[in-house]
């Protein structure tokens, strides 16, 4: 009989540890494991059905600008389309046909989209930077003293920041000289990292401050009128956070926003009137014309209510999970956008589809535009297409 083998105390201390960190090991991978199978499984995007061109519309251009952050929106005046992608280029595009009219390398990322008002446009940087540029490059720089994902607005000789504290500024746009601020009353800690609201409608410039609409006078940053769209309540700060979000629905003075996961709404933006407020679980903003207002809610039902007076008018259940962007009322249809690059277009009657239009399989940004009567969208990886509707 052969003689038992001898083990060392080394060898056997080593053979111990092996032992152990194998147990240990598959003790977090079975942990992992369990972990994963517990948490609720994402829903599938509802498939999408056979559809029929009713609208038909045909594709006049497209270009790549290279990858784009989820919140750097176009901005367009007249027949020029102004973009900035997630490496700091801001390119100005012609409507008509896509090519670059000018381009400014920042070599900075950028975490608001560009304001432009024909001439000037300004982004803010990731450092809190406000940048002001025309076609021959950076004008002047401004530092801000909190986070800003709105894009700036230039309007009036001005440039208009709206700031993650909940802060309005106001700056020269031909030298950069601070003119006047104001800080919202909301008392909430937490505020949504999205893009917010920050418009002109007539002379009076308008901010959303949390839940609330706010008119200032451009001039001296007077509040002229303040309408609450939705109230905090929740018992914690992610079910309080009801601050305002782009885009919004504006038809004459009537201007209709949504408040993140609470309410839409629509206020008399010349004297300040709440018209009327839906209960509502969205977190992207509106479109609106004289007869609707158009909006997504999170789980991706399309939703229409009557614009005198907030009744629900239809519901679509077609793109259910799919990562939809902001509509857009266009012509005879609404435009929105998906998480899988495709635009689609639905009926304002009815919400019925009417036709799909594919991109580069990469979701799309914020949503699509109107660029004259050119139907324009951006994807996650660059792509820039437009469409002419017939």
């Amino acid at each position: 009989m052969n003689p038992a083998p001898h083990l060392s105390p080394r060898l056997v201390r080593n053979a111990i540890g092996r032992s152990v960190a194998a147990v240990s090991l598959a003790a977090a991978l079975a942990l992992t494991l369990a972990a994963c199978s517990s948490a609720p499984e994402r829903p599938q995007p509802t498939p999408l059905a056979p559809l029929v061109a009713l609208q038909p519309a045909t594709q006049v251009w497209s270009t790549a600008i290279g990858a784009v952050d989820p919140l750097l929106t176009p901005a367009i005046h007249g027949q020029t389309l102004l973009l900035a992608n997630a490496a700091g280029a801001v390119l100005a595009l012609d409507g008509g046909n896509g090519q670059v009219r000018w381009r400014v390398e920042l070599a900075q990322p950028l975490s608001a989209a560009v304001g432009f008002d024909g001439q000037t446009a300004a982004v803010v940087t990731q450092e809190n930077e406000l940048l002001v540029l025309n076609s021959t490059g950076v004008q002047w720089r401004a530092r801000l003293p909190a986070r800003v994902l709105t894009a700036p607005l230039v309007a009036g000789q001005r440039v208009f920041v709206l700031a993650n504290d909940r802060s309005v500024h106001a700056f020269d746009a031909r030298n950069g000289a601070p003119l006047w601020q104001q800080r919202g009353r909301a008392a909430e800690a937490l505020v949504l990292q999205q893009s917010g609201v920050l418009l002109a409608v007539g002379d009076t410039l308008v901010a959303g401050l949390g839940g609330r609409m706010l008119g200032f006078d451009p001039l001296n940053g007077r509040i002229r009128w303040d309408a609450a769209i939705a109230t905090p309540r929740g018992v914690n700060e992610i079910e309080r956070l009801v601050d305002l979000v782009g885009r919004t629905g504006r038809v004459g003075d009537r201007l209709c926003v949504r408040a993140f996961q609470a309410a839409v709404g629509c206020v008399d933006a010349a004297t300040g009137r709440l018209l009327w407020t839906q209960p509502a679980d969205g977190a992207v903003g509106l479109s609106a014309d004289a007869e609707r207002v158009y909006g997504v809610e999170r789980n991706g039902r399309v939703l229409a209510w009557r614009q005198d007076t907030g009744a629900r008018a239809w519901s679509s259940d077609a793109f259910l999970h799919r990562g939809l962007t902001a509509p857009l009322a266009a012509g005879r249809s609404i435009a929105i956008g998906d998480a899988q690059g495709f635009v689609h277009l639905l009926s304002r009657d009815d919400g019925s589809a009417v036709n799909r239009l594919s991109t580069d399989g990469s979701a799309i940004v914020a949503g699509p535009l109107l660029l004259g009567n050119t139907l324009v969208a951006v994807t996650r990886n660059g792509g820039v297409y437009a469409w002419r509707p017939q």
